[in-house]
């Protein structure tokens, strides 16, 4: 299963009778699943299906929907009824007329009643009814169809970016400057300066620069940096709905790159550190669009 954005567009229009009508459905990003609206006055019982349908189908996401309506002027249909007519003709034919009356013509029989029969074309609600919801059910697939390619190039990105912290935090496990005869000799520089400052009790100074060697140590930010993107792997290869907790995932990774910069004491980790922080930021940005 892979995963899918919460952007997306769709579109669906036909015709039924005199009636054109148009279902719209776009989505946007939402912390859940909101479904907004909008029908025609007496097509609110389609809405109510064609949202329960989005909300089938949806885990996350602002959703509109939205249906127009509009009928076109249809010219009306004549029909001459012929069986009537003819059944006229004859008859006219024999009667006697009498003196300086004529039969009459085609003219006059078509303007009596029933002859010629006018149907205005009207809309059958039932059938706009079925064709609208179908239209829904093909709307909403097709939203689900765009959101679901628009997460396949959303998986190709993040992946990336996960690759590239876990670069970062190799980098910062083999940088030099986390070798112990690194921190040693900063420690050691450290204290001259304050042996050189002021006159400390030797046994008080070798306290202090065990903490600060124990507070500069960045093993369990890397470990849980390490434990972070492994899970982060696993949500997207799982897919589904992970949105929520790979957002989680970015505040972790990011919380912990802080830490990790916080605690450098050193130009080039906390180099690495800053830029594990730019990456991170892309990828809590790039989540945030996952359902």
């Amino acid at each position: 299963m892979s995963i899918a954005s919460m952007t997306g567009f769709a579109r669906e229009a036909g015709t039924t009778g005199p009636a054109q009508w148009a279902w719209e459905l776009k989505s946007v990003n939402g912390r859940g699943l909101e479904v907004r609206v909008r029908v025609p006055a007496g097509l609110d019982a389609v809405g109510e299906e064609a949202r329960a349908l989005v909300q089938k189908r949806f885990g996350r996401g602002t959703c509109h929907l939205t249906l127009t309506l509009s009928r076109t002027e249809a010219a009306p249909r004549v029909r001459i009824n012929e069986a009537l007519l003819a059944s006229l003709a004859e008859a006219v034919t024999r009667v006697p007329m009498p003196l300086g009356i004529t039969l009459p013509s085609v003219d006059g029989l078509l303007s009596l009643r029933g002859v010629v029969e006018v149907e205005e074309e009207t809309a059958d609600d039932e059938a706009l009814r079925r064709d609208l919801a179908a239209a829904a059910l093909r709307l909403v697939e097709a939203l689900a169809e765009g959101r679901r390619a628009e997460g396949r190039a959303l998986a190709d990105i993040i992946g990336g970016q996960l690759s590239a912290m876990a670069d970062l935090v190799e980098a910062a496990e083999t940088c030099p400057a986390r070798r112990p005869e690194a921190v040693k000799a900063r420690l050691a520089a450290q204290v001259a300066a304050l042996m050189e400052a002021a006159s400390l009790d030797p046994a008080r100074l070798h306290q202090e620069a065990v903490l600060l060697a124990a507070r500069a140590d960045v093993r369990e930010e890397i470990d849980r940096l390490r434990a972070h993107l492994a899970a982060a792997r696993d949500l997207l290869a799982a897919g589904g709905a992970v949105g929520r907790r790979l957002d989680f995932l970015a505040q972790e990774l990011g919380r912990e790159a802080n830490t990790l910069c916080a605690k450098a004491n050193d130009v080039s980790l906390s180099r690495i550190g800053l830029d594990l922080k730019a990456v991170v930021e892309q990828f809590r940005e790039q989540v945030q669009n996952v359902e």
